[in-house]
């Protein structure tokens, strides 16, 4: 899978934006919790009160509160704050917002930054506890010891009605700072959060009584905050479908261009190539293969980036919100590290087993398909289709191992973010007791860890397709880098002009890839233009072998075969099969017209040329019909609807459409009967009679009319000449003659 990475660099500005957008998704997917926490913790328990620093408050209020603060936070609080009465300039538009204004001066909180607002949170929460809790004494004296007893001091013996501010503000100066220390000190003992807490209680108090609507502040931060809620919402779904349309993008080319790479790779590669990978093989890479690569990708672009952004900013956001939990979300961690690794190192070779049974299971249904008519001919269906169930049920076992193993992993996740939840609520309701988080963060902490946990299952997800997509990845890599035997020379020669088409098979050896023995042994021979040169031998003495010398399907092991004194593997291929109309021993067509199949031999041919190749071909009996749509007619895949004899005939006449000055016939009368071969033969000859013929076949019958035949035996040449003289001179000549023809026939 590594080795296809350099695909993906066309598309690395996608992927780069593709990341982007990531992090947009996911910085908005975890800001949702925690504008829910501020709704549960400022909109609600607050009443609309995010902060214990008041924005104003009364000229009284604000006396008392001094009591209680030490003199740098005296100064602190006097610096934040200017005292707005009816001599001021905005007099009348604070009026409207604090309607006690009219009864006495208010103090009115300047604008400040954020880091003056928190060193004025503690002292501020401190004294305004202090002070509610005094004027609630005042009102209620069966308060007095309870309150009392919290501040350290003995309330309950001072005298009904006592003005305890009055009280405090006679004291002598270092007197009162000593109160106003072990207050301090007292409340220090609670903690800064619940401290806090309390003191939002007094803060919406004093909004009451500057005249405020308490309610309409807490609807109005209820749907400023939900406003953003849905603002960050919509940039969420906005980058979701960023990332999907990004990652889809990136996800078909890459897959466009690794068909498109295959496919010219398999397009160029020799007969040795074809050798080593099956059809099947070849196909399942360039389909099911790379459709596994283009899936990962997606997932990868879509689910693998995102998940550990999500995970580490989700870790990191409900530590932030309750520290003290920390330990939870490293249990839950650690378990579903450990259950994926598990199945992951149990599953990966199963998915590389599951590949090659895909091969298999395509390679008999093929093999199946297009023997159908021999295996009904043998009544050999039940026998075939136990064939394709033991191989399809070893495919189904397979995956059903990986089905079971991968099964397990939902359950075992799902089992987790309960119990992770579960735990969270039973530890967090303990410390929301004790004050030292609230509400909105234990439920936001509890949606960071579901957010965590999804992460993870995201990320198991992936580890279903990754092992299977890297088996993919190696098989397309494979063919990708297999190098092609039959190559073009760096700086190809040229073929003479005028071209002639004179063939000389000079000192040939050759022996197939791999193997020890020799197929073709030390073949000397020419071919010239407008003679025909024939081939003859039993079956596996080299016929065919030495014919896909010519057109560089093989390259000779030793020797050298020259096409008008140049060798052949130092000219481009192409320059060299242009000038070569190849007959193939099995008659090839592909789905379309007779003329479009005719015009693979030459695409400008004009309307005449195609005729009279057909005409040549002996075809003309059932394409021009008088029913039947001439070139028009259509040809199905692999010509099925065509006889054995009729696609032999088309195969001829589209080499001929090319006017070549070589042609290669491979057996390829073999179909056809004898008075069929007859005529074309004798019309190729006169057609044809500048040309190169060079004919593969076991018919005698259709070369005793050759110029010079050479007859192979065991990849040798043991007789060259006509027929007159190899029927006088080679013994496997006659043999073979005398096999097929009656004495007086030859």
């Amino acid at each position: 899978m590594v080795k296809l990475l350099k695909y993906l660099k066309p598309y690395t500005l996608f992927i780069v934006l593709a990341i982007a957008m990531l992090f947009v998704q996911a910085n908005a997917d975890l800001a949702l919790p925690d504008y829910m926490s501020r709704i549960v913790n400022y909109g609600i328990q607050q009443g609309g009160v995010e902060s214990v620093v008041p924005e104003a408050i009364r000229q009284q209020q604000m006396a008392r509160l001094l009591l209680f603060l030490t003199p740098e936070e005296q100064d602190l609080v006097r610096e934040a704050y200017v005292l707005i009465d009816q001599k001021s300039p905005d007099y009348r538009t604070y009026r409207e917002k604090y309607p006690v204004l009219a009864q006495e001066p208010v103090y009115v909180l300047r604008a400040t930054d954020r880091a003056t607002r928190e060193r004025l949170t503690a002292p501020l929460a401190r004294a305004l506890v202090v002070v509610s809790g005094m004027e609630q004494v005042m009102s209620d004296p069966s308060q007095a010891a309870g309150f009392g007893q919290a501040l350290g001091f003995d309330l309950s013996k001072l005298p009904p009605g006592t003005d305890l501010f009055a009280l405090l503000s006679a004291l002598p100066a270092g007197q009162r700072d000593r109160v106003v220390a072990a207050i301090g000190e007292r409340f220090a003992a609670l903690g800064d959060q619940m401290v806090e807490q309390m003191a939002v209680r007094a803060v919406r108090a004093e909004y009451e009584a500057l005249g405020m609507d308490t309610t309409r502040l807490q609807t109005a931060y209820i749907l400023r905050v939900g406003g953003l809620m849905l603002l960050v919402t919509m940039v969420f779904v906005a980058a979701t479908v960023t990332v999907s349309y990004l990652a889809s993008r990136t996800a078909a080319g890459v897959a466009r261009d690794l068909r498109r790479d295959v496919f010219a790779r398999v397009v160029d590669f020799s007969a040795a190539e074809f050798n080593r990978f099956s059809t099947a093989s070849l196909i399942t890479r360039t389909t099911n293969d790379v459709m596994q690569v283009q899936m990962v990708i997606f997932l990868i672009l879509r689910m693998a980036l995102f998940a550990p952004i999500i995970g580490i900013g989700g870790i990191l956001r409900a530590l932030d919100k309750a520290p003290s939990m920390w330990w939870i979300i490293a249990l839950a961690v650690a378990i579903l590290v450990g259950t994926i690794m598990t199945l992951f190192s149990v599953s990966l070779p199963k998915f590389k087993m599951m590949q090659q049974l895909i091969d298999h299971l395509n390679r008999v249904v093929r093999e199946n398909l297009s023997g159908i008519m021999v295996v009904r001919a043998f009544n050999k269906q039940r026998y075939e289709a136990e064939r394709f169930d033991r191989v399809n049920r070893d495919l189904a076992d397979t995956m059903l191992f990986i089905g079971r193993a991968m099964v397990t992993l939902m359950p075992v996740q799902m089992l987790v973010m309960n119990g992770l939840s579960i735990l969270i609520i039973w530890v967090g309701a303990h410390q929301v007791a004790q004050a030292t988080i609230r509400v909105g963060d234990m439920i936001a902490f509890l949606q960071y860890a579901i957010q965590i946990v999804f992460s993870f299952m995201m990320l198991s997800f992936m580890f279903i397709f990754l092992p299977r997509s890297f088996v993919s990845g190696d098989r397309i890599a494979e063919v990708l880098e297999t190098e092609v035997e039959v190559r073009d020379p760096v700086q190809p020669k040229s073929l003479p002009e005028p071209f002639r088409g004179v063939v000389e098979f000079r000192n040939v050896c050759f022996r197939y890839p791999g193997a020890e023995e020799y197929v073709l042994k030390d073949i000397t021979f020419t071919a010239r233009p407008g003679q025909v040169t024939a081939i003859i031998g039993s079956t596996g003495s080299g016929k065919s072998t030495l014919l896909n010398l010519i057109p560089r399907f093989y390259d000779v092991t030793e020797g050298a075969v020259l096409v008008d004194g140049v060798d052949i593997r130092e000219v481009a291929q192409h320059d060299l099969r242009a000038r070569i109309g190849y007959i193939p021993q099995r008659g090839i067509l592909f789905s379309g017209t007779i003329e479009s199949n005719l015009r693979y031999g030459d695409g400008d041919a004009p309307e005449e040329v195609l005729r009279e190749a057909v005409e040549i071909a002996q075809a003309s009996d059932f394409v021009f019909t008088p029913d039947g749509n001439g070139l028009d007619a259509p040809v199905a895949q692999g010509g099925a609807n065509l006889s054995g004899g009729q696609k032999q005939r088309l195969a001829i006449a589209r080499a001929l459409v090319r006017q070549a000055p070589i042609y290669l016939f491979d057996d390829s009368f073999s179909a056809l009967d004898y008075r069929t071969d007859a005529a074309l033969r004798r019309t190729l000859r006169e057609k044809a009679s500048r040309s190169t013929v060079i004919i593969v076949t076991q018919r005698v019958a259709t070369i005793k009319n050759a110029d010079q035949i050479i007859v192979l035996d065991e990849g040798r040449v043991v007789g060259k000449g006509t027929h007159q003289e190899l029927m006088a001179t080679c013994s496997t000549y006659r043999e073979i003659a005398f096999s097929q023809l009656r004495e007086e026939e030859l």
